[in-house]
C-alpha cells in the first residue's frame, strides 16, 4: 500500500465488503482491506475507527485489524508506544461495551496478546481487577478480558517463547485467587443474572484449563456449589446448562493427576455423582442437549479417575458407580449419547491390557459385556429400512466406530465366548431381521479375532450362513457376505468350505446392492486362501474379464483383481506369463480403443480406470523367481509399453492422468526388476521430454524407482545422472520463483526421493558431479518448508549424504566419498547449521525435530570440531528478546544447549535438547 488512505475511503471499504449485494465489489473490498491490515497505517486507521464509533461493521473491522496487529506485526511498533496502545485499548472496550458482543471479544483479545507480549506490563490482572472491579456495568468486559488471558497463553499465534510463557503462568497462578474470588463476589452481586452466570462459568473453566487455580483453595470454594446445583436444577436454561457442563468437565480435566489435588477431587467427584437424578430426568424430558451435558461429565469423570479406578476398583475414589453412570448412558435410545464416551472404554481396555492380571479382568468383564450388549442394539437398522446399510452416512460411521471398539475391548470378555453367545442369540430365536443384522454386524467385527482351528462353532456360523436363503432382508445378506470375507482365516484352515462360500459370494457379486460387498470379501479369500485359490484362478480371470458387467465401486473393481493377481503369482512359473497377458488384456484394449478414439475424433477419454487396473495387477503379482531364471512377466510388460507410452504421451499436460501413468509404470518396473531394462532407454528419453515442457513431479519419483533398481548397475549410471541432471534443471527454475518452494511441496518431496536414491545407489557418482553444489543449495533453502513429506524427504537426503562419509571405512570408495562430503560440507556446513537451527525456531512444527536432530547428529559424527564451531556461530546470529522486551534466551540457555548438543552420546539426546530449546521460541 502506497500511503496512509483516506479514512472515508476506508469506511466506505467496510460498507462494501458488508453491504455490496455484488460479489465481485465485496472481493475487491476484501482483497484492499487484506492489503491495509498488512500495511503499518493499520494501526493508527484501527485506532481512529474505534474513536469515531460510527457503526458496528467499522468497529468489528477495526477491533479485529487491532487484534490481528499484535498478535503478527507487534514488531513494527516502538516499544515507547506499548503504554499509549494499552491505555487506548483500554478506552475503547469501556466505550464500546454495550456496541456489540463480538467487538468486545476482539478487542478484550487484542488487550490479552499485548499483556502477553509486552513485558513492561506487570500484573496486568491486578491492574485491571483494580481499575473496573468497583463498577458493574466493566465486569462483562472485565470478565471477558480475564477469560480470553489463560486461553491466549498457548495460542499458536503468538510466539512468545517459554521463558516468558513459564513468567506469564507464574504470574497468573499469583493473582487466581483474586480472580476465583471476583467471580463469586459477582455471582453474588447479580444473582440469577443468567448472562452473567455463563460468563463467570466460561471464566472459571479458562483457568481451570491453564492449570494454574490452587485446588485447595476451589475445593472449599461457593462457586462449585452453584456449579452443581445448576447443573441439579431442572429448569436451567440450555445455555446456562452447558456453560456449567464445561466448567465441570475443565475441572476434572485439571485434576487429572489426583493423589497430587485430593480434596478437589473428591468434591468434584462426589459433585458428579449427585448428578444421576438429573440426567434420568433430562431422559424423561426427552432434552437432548443436557442428556449430553451429562454423559460428557461422566465421561470426563471416569478419564479422570481411570488409574484410580484400575489401581482400587470399587474402594474410595475407584468407585465402580462411575462405570454404572457410563453404562446408564449407553441404554439411552440416541446412539450420539454412547459415542461421547467410547474414548474412555479405549483407554481402559488398553490399561487392563498393559497390566493383564487375570483377577482385574474379570472385575471389568461384566462391565464390558453390558456395553457390548448396548452396542449391538445401537447398532440395529429401523425396522422399515430397505437395502443395504449406508456406510457413508453419520449412522454408518457411528457403526465403524463400534466395531473398531469392539476389536480393542474384547480381549476382556473373549472372542469366542462373545462370538457363541452372538450365534445363539440367532440360533435359539428367531429374531427381527434388524436384530439379526445388528448380530451379524458384531460378529464379523470380532471374527477376525477367533481361532479358526477346530472351532465347531465358527464352522457351523460358515456352513449356515452360506445358507442363507435368498428372500431375507437385503442388508441381513449384505452383512452376512462381509462376515465371510472376514473368516476367510476359517476357509483357509477348512478348504471344504470353499467352493460353498464361493457359490454364495459368486450369487452376491450379480446383485447389485452386494456386489462391492462380494467383491471385497472375495479379495479377502484370495489374499488369505491364496494355494487353495489356484485352482479356481480360471473363474477369477473370467470374472476380471467382464469386471464392468457388475456393478461395483472403483475400490471393489480394484479390490477383485488385486485379489487375482496374488493367486496368479502362486501359479506354476510357466503359466504365469500367459495368464497375466490375460488378465491384462481387458485394460489394454480399453487403452487402445481410447487412443484410437483420440485419434479419429481428438477427444481423449479418461484412461485412468484402466491404469489403476493395470498398476494394481502390477503392484501383486510377484511370484517367486530364483536367480537366473527369466521373471515371468518380462515379456507381457514389454508387449504393454507402448501402449502406456502413447497414452502418457496423449494426456502429457493433465498432472492426475500423467501420475496415474506414472504410477502404473512404477509398479511395472518394480514387478520385474532388472527384467525392464530395455524399457529404461525409452522411458527415461519420453520421462525428461514430456518433464521438459510439463514438470510433473510424479516423474522425478519416477525416476527416483529407476534409481533404485539400477543405480547399483556400472552400465547404468551414467545414463542415471544424465536424467537427474536433465530433469533438475526445469525442477531448479520452477523452485527458483517466489514462494515456489510452499506452492510445490510435491515436486520438492520427489526431487529429494530421486536425489536420496541416488546417494543411496551411487554416491560418488553423485557427489563427483556439477549437480551436487545446486542440490545442496536446494536443500539449504527447503529446509525451512513446513510441509511434513517435503520436509522429511530433504531432511533425509542430507542425513544419507552426510552418512556416507561416516563409518564404513572397509569399503572400497570410502576415502574418495568421504573426501568428497568433506568438501562439500566446507563449502555449505556453516549456512545448512544456520539454516537448520533458524527452521527448528522459528518455522518447523515439533513433529519435524527429530528428523532435524538426525541430520545434526550425523554432521557431528562426521566432523565434530568443526561442527561445534557451526553450532556456535548458528546460536550467535538468533535473537535473545522478543519485540515487547522479554527475554527470549538466557546466555546459560545458549552455552547449556550447545553442550548438550555437542556432548551427546547418541542421537535421541540431540533431539531432546532442540525440543527442548526451540520451546524458547514458540
Amino acid at each position: 500500500m502506497e500511503g496512509k488512505p483516506n479514512l472515508a475511503l476506508v469506511y466506505q471499504a467496510v460498507q462494501v465488503l458488508y453491504h455490496d449485494p455484488d460479489p465481485a465489489g465485496k472481493e475487491r473490498a476484501s482483497l484492499w482491506l487484506g492489503e491495509l491490515q498488512r500495511s503499518m497505517f493499520a494501526w493508527e486507521i484501527s485506532d481512529q475507527l474505534l474513536q469515531l464509533k460510527q457503526d458496528v461493521e467499522s468497529c468489528y473491522f477495526a477491533a479485529q485489524t487491532m487484534k490481528m496487529k499484535i498478535q503478527t506485526s507487534f514488531y513494527e511498533l516502538p516499544p515507547e508506544t506499548h503504554n499509549a496502545l494499552r491505555d487506548s485499548l483500554l478506552t475503547h472496550i469501556q466505550n464500546l461495551k454495550d456496541l456489540s458482543p463480538i467487538i468486545v471479544t476482539q478487542l478484550a483479545l487484542a488487550i490479552a496478546d499485548l499483556a502477553l507480549q509486552m513485558a513492561s506490563w506487570k500484573g496486568c490482572v491486578h491492574t485491571l481487577i483494580e481499575k473496573y472491579n468497583n463498577d458493574i456495568s466493566s465486569m462483562p468486559f472485565l470478565i471477558e478480558i480475564l477469560t480470553v488471558l489463560p486461553e491466549e497463553v498457548h495460542s499458536r499465534s503468538l510466539r512468545i517463547g517459554a521463558n516468558r510463557r513459564t513468567e506469564i503462568i507464574e504470574d497468573l497462578a499469583f493473582y487466581s485467587n483474586t480472580v476465583v474470588s471476583l467471580l463469586a463476589s459477582c455471582v453474588e452481586k447479580t444473582g440469577n443474572d443468567e448472562k452473567m452466570l455463563i460468563k463467570v462459568f466460561r471464566c472459571l473453566g479458562s483457568w481451570f484449563n491453564l492449570g494454574v487455580l490452587d485446588s485447595n483453595f476451589m475445593a472449599s470454594n461457593q462457586l462449585l456449589m452453584v456449579l452443581f446445583q445448576i447443573l441439579q436444577r431442572d429448569e436451567t436454561s440450555t445455555n446456562l446448562h452447558e456453560a456449567a457442563s464445561d466448567c465441570v468437565c475443565s475441572a476434572l480435566y485439571a485434576i487429572e493427576n489426583v493423589d497430587t489435588n485430593i480434596p478437589l477431587a473428591l468434591q468434584l467427584f462426589q459433585g458428579v455423582l449427585t448428578l444421576e437424578t438429573a440426567y434420568h430426568m433430562a431422559v424423561a424430558r426427552e432434552d437432548l442437549d443436557k442428556v449430553l451435558n451429562y454423559c460428557r461429565i461422566f465421561t470426563e469423570l471416569c478419564e479422570t479417575f481411570l488409574e484410580t479406578t484400575v489401581r482400587t476398583p470399587g474402594q474410595g475414589m475407584g468407585d465402580l458407580r462411575t462405570l454404572e453412570l457410563l453404562l446408564i448412558c449407553a441404554g439411552h435410545p440416541q446412539y450420539e449419547v454412547v459415542e461421547i464416551s467410547f474414548n474412555f472404554w479405549y483407554r481402559l481396555g488398553e490399561h487392563l491390557y498393559k497390566i493383564n492380571d487375570a483377577n482385574l479382568h474379570s472385575i471389568f468383564r461384566p462391565y464390558i459385556q453390558r456395553l457390548l450388549h448396548c452396542l449391538a442394539r445401537h447398532c440395529q437398522l429401523d425396522p422399515d429400512h430397505e437395502g443395504i446399510p449406508e456406510e457413508t452416512d453419520d449412522f454408518g460411521e457411528f457403526r465403524m466406530r463400534v466395531s473398531d471398539l469392539v476389536k480393542d475391548v474384547i480381549f476382556l470378555v473373549g472372542s469366542m465366548e462373545c462370538f457363541s453367545q452372538l450365534y445363539s442369540t440367532l440360533k435359539d430365536g428367531s429374531p427381527p431381521w434388524e436384530v439379526t443384522e445388528a448380530v451379524l454386524f458384531i460378529m464379523a467385527s470380532i471374527a477376525k479375532s477367533v481361532d479358526p482351528e477346530n472351532n465347531p462353532t465358527v464352522s457351523e456360523v460358515l456352513q449356515q450362513v452360506v445358507l442363507l436363503p435368498e428372500s431375507v432382508h437385503m442388508a441381513v445378506r449384505y452383512t452376512s457376505i462381509e462376515l465371510v470375507g472376514e473368516m476367510s482365516e476359517v476357509v483357509d484352515r477348512n478348504p471344504r468350505f470353499l467352493d460353498p462360500v464361493l457359490n454364495y459370494l459368486m450369487k452376491g457379486l450379480r446383485e447389485k446392492p452386494l456386489a462391492s460387498a462380494a467383491a471385497k470379501a472375495i479379495h479377502n479369500i484370495c489374499s488369505v486362501c491364496r494355494d487353495h485359490m489356484a485352482q479356481h484362478f480360471q473363474g477369477l480371470l473370467e470374472i476380471a474379464r467382464s469386471l464392468d458387467s457388475f456393478a461395483l465401486s472403483t475400490e471393489a473393481a480394484v479390490g477383485l483383481l488385486k485379489g487375482t493377481a496374488l493367486v496368479l503369482a502362486r501359479l506354476p512359473l510357466e503359466k504365469i506369463a500367459e495368464c497375466l497377458s490375460d488378465l491384462c488384456a481387458v485394460q489394454v484394449l480399453a487403452l487402445k480403443k481410447l487412443l484410437a478414439e483420440q485419434s479419429t475424433n481428438g477427444k481423449s477419454a479418461d484412461p485412468t480406470v484402466w491404469l489403476d487396473r493395470l498398476a494394481v495387477i502390477f503392484r501383486h503379482t510377484n511370484p517367486i523367481v530364483e536367480n537366473g531364471q527369466t521373471h515371468p512377466c518380462q515379456k507381457v510388460i514389454q508387449e504393454i509399453w507402448p501402449v502406456l507410452s502413447e497414452t502418457l504421451n496423449a494426456h502429457q499436460a493433465d498432472n492426475r492422468i500423467v501420475e496415474r501413468c506414472c504410477r502404473c509404470l512404477r509398479f511395472a518396473v518394480r514387478c520385474v526388476g532388472k527384467g525392464s531394462a530395455c524399457l529404461l532407454q525409452p522411458l527415461v528419453t519420453q520421462m525428461v521430454s514430456v518433464y521438459q515442457v510439463y514438470p510433473h513431479s510424479c516423474f522425478l519419483y519416477l525416476g527416483s524407482i529407476l534409481v533404485d533398481e539400477y543405480g547399483m548397475e556400472e552400465g547404468c549410471r551414467q545414463g542415471l545422472l544424465d536424467m537427474l541432471q536433465a530433469l533438475c534443471m526445469p525442477t531448479f527454475q520452477l523452485l527458483e520463483q517466489p514462494n515456489s518452494l510452499r506452492n510445490h511441496p510435491d515436486t520438492v518431496d520427489d526431487l529429494f526421493r530421486l536425489a536420496t536414491r541416488f546417494v543411496q545407489r551411487s554416491p560418488v557418482t553423485l557427489l563427483g558431479s556439477t549437480i551436487i553444489v545446486h542440490i545442496i543449495q536446494c536443500a539449504i533453502a527447503a529446509a525451512s518448508l513446513d510441509h511434513r513429506d517435503a520436509n522429511c524427504s530433504v531432511m533425509k537426503f542430507i542425513r544419507d549424504l552426510v552418512h556416507t562419509g561416516v563409518g564404513n571405512d572397509h569399503e572400497e570408495d570410502f576415502e574418495l566419498r568421504k573426501r568428497l562430503i568433506g568438501q562439500a560440507m566446507e563449502q555449505n556446513g556453516q549456512q545448512l547449521i544456520n539454516q537448520l537451527l533458524h527452521s527448528c525456531c522459528f518455522c518447523l512444527p515439533p513433529y519435524t525435530l527429530p528428523d532435524v536432530a538426525e541430520v545434526l547428529w550425523e554432521i557431528m559424527l562426521f566432523n565434530r570440531p568443526m561442527f561445534c564451531r557451526w553450532l556456535e556461530n548458528a546460536l550467535k546470529g538468533l535473537p535473545k528478546e522478543t519485540a515487547g522486551g522479554a527475554v527470549t534466551v538466557t546466555h546459560k540457555q545458549l552455552t547449556d544447549f550447545h553442550k548438550q548438543v555437542t556432548s551427546a552420546e547418541e542421537c535421541k539426546q540431540v533431539c531432546w535438547a532442540i525440543r527442548e530449546f526451540t520451546r524458547l521460541y514458540r
